[in-house]
């Protein structure tokens, strides 16, 4: 009888030592701790017309990225099948880039994507090959490659679903990931 609640207890405690060890530990699906939505699907508003919680706007709802300098607009859009960065995208870019300088330790992730048509590795090439332009257009304005990741995802996370040019050209973009 002695034996049975020793045995119990021994079950109850290996019992809270499994689940205090699965229990998480406050990151995002994508491993980030710090609360932003990185390159992981949750938060992106996949499917609703958002890119990684920015709309066409560039507009984002977070007072705090504002409050940290980080330049709202967080995206730029390409032509398609051309990794060209357009003139109307420059502004933004020159704000990144100058934020950066800034923040010498702050690191960004550029996520080059595209749209549906293609195949897929022409398509991880692509996304590559527009996250490239934008890290050579951040390296000429001063930002140290230290801190620009490059990251391709091709036609594998839409900002939207849908087989219009609408559609399409949303999905044509690099995302700038703090």
């Amino acid at each position: 009888m002695q034996f049975s609640s020793y045995a119990k207890g021994l079950a109850l405690a290996a019992s809270l030592v499994f689940v205090a060890g699965c229990s998480s530990s406050g990151g995002t699906q994508d491993g980030s701790m710090d609360g932003t939505s990185g390159s992981g699907a949750a938060g992106q508003g996949v499917g609703s017309g958002q890119v990684s919680g920015t709309g066409m706007n560039g507009g984002n709802g977070s007072s705090q990225a504002s409050q940290q300098g980080i330049p709202s607009v967080r995206t730029i859009y390409f032509d398609f099948d051309r990794d060209t960065i357009r003139s109307e995208f420059e502004s933004v870019l020159n704000a990144h880039a100058q934020y950066l300088r800034a923040n010498p330790n702050s690191r960004v992730v550029l996520e080059g994507h595209t749209d549906e048509r293609g195949t897929r590795e022409y398509n991880m090439a692509l996304g590559e090959r527009r996250a490239n332009s934008v890290q050579r257009f951040m390296s000429v304005q001063g930002v140290s490659p230290s801190q620009l990741e490059v990251v391709s995802y091709g036609e594998e996370r839409p900002a939207v679903r849908g087989q219009n040019e609408d559609s399409y050209a949303q999905n044509r973009r690099v995302v700038f990931s703090y």
